[in-house]
């Protein structure tokens, strides 16, 4: 990533750090970027939970309608990685790592 780049990525996590209400986020994403894009983004984070509380893919992608593919990412990120986790915990009101 080009140094530029890496900066500003710094500065958008900053920005979204920086809202403090759901009104003010989902405004900041309208600007951000398309419908389609929040909803495909919506879709991830629901099928990482789905994955969290054990479910098949193939009940994930009949309940999600999201793309074996992204859903493979998104599983081996809950599998690999810490974002997903730490997200989900958090909107479940719990900060212990349970997966």
């Amino acid at each position: 990533m080009q140094k530029q780049n890496e900066e500003w990525l710094g500065k958008l996590c900053e920005a979204m750090l920086s809202l403090r209400t759901v009104e003010e986020c989902r405004a900041f994403f309208a600007d951000l970027m398309t419908v389609g894009e929040m909803e495909q983004f919506a879709q991830r984070l629901w099928a990482a939970s789905l994955i969290c509380q054990g479910q098949t893919y193939a009940s994930i992608i009949a309940e999600t309608k999201i793309s074996s593919a992204t859903l493979s990412r998104v599983s081996a990120c809950v599998k690999n990685g810490t974002g997903y986790r730490t997200v989900l915990q958090r909107l479940r009101g719990d900060e212990t790592d349970k997966n």
